[in-house]
């Protein structure tokens, strides 16, 4: 189980540090004014000081009893933990799949996984979604906007 508070200051702290990753990042490209304008990095360090300072006051308030709802003894049980299982897992998979076997591959079995696996769909049903879907985003992307999505490791070997 997972209390309220827990919940609370991790995503502060997650969200502060990709706050703190902007900013930083920002600095390398250059925040101020140029002889040519405002410099590339303005806008992203401003962006990141907020998500930071927001982040702050987050873990604050989760931090401090009686502010928030943070006093709530249980904010994911067993069962909702797994149900966020169901959900995070596979688009975990498919994220790191992606690299590896392209995007195409990646959606046609990440759909498949999320309609035949949990038996929402029968697996002939799931397949035909899957072939669907990973055929709409070719034709889409590749032939109607021309631009080319990730074919991953797999279709550099084979040439494609």
């Amino acid at each position: 189980m997972i209390s309220r508070r827990a919940l609370e200051l991790a995503t502060a702290v997650l969200t502060g540090s990709f706050g703190v990753a902007v900013v930083v990042s920002s600095l390398d490209n250059g925040i101020g004014w140029s002889s040519a304008g405002v410099e590339s990095g303005t806008f992203p360090f401003l962006t990141g000081v907020i998500v930071v300072l927001g982040s702050l006051y987050n873990l604050a308030r989760g931090a401090l009893p009686g502010l928030t709802l943070a006093s709530v003894p249980i904010a994911i049980t067993p069962t909702e933990l797994r149900r966020l299982a169901g959900l995070f897992v596979p688009a975990a998979i498919f994220v790191a799949a992606m690299p590896l076997i392209g995007i195409y591959l990646a959606s046609a079995l990440y759909i498949f996984a999320v309609l035949a696996v949990p038996k929402h769909q029968s697996p002939m049903r799931s397949s035909m979604m899957a072939a669907a879907t990973a055929l709409g985003l070719y034709v889409v992307f590749e032939r109607m906007f021309q631009v080319s999505l990730p074919h991953g490791a797999l279709a550099a070997a084979f040439g494609f």
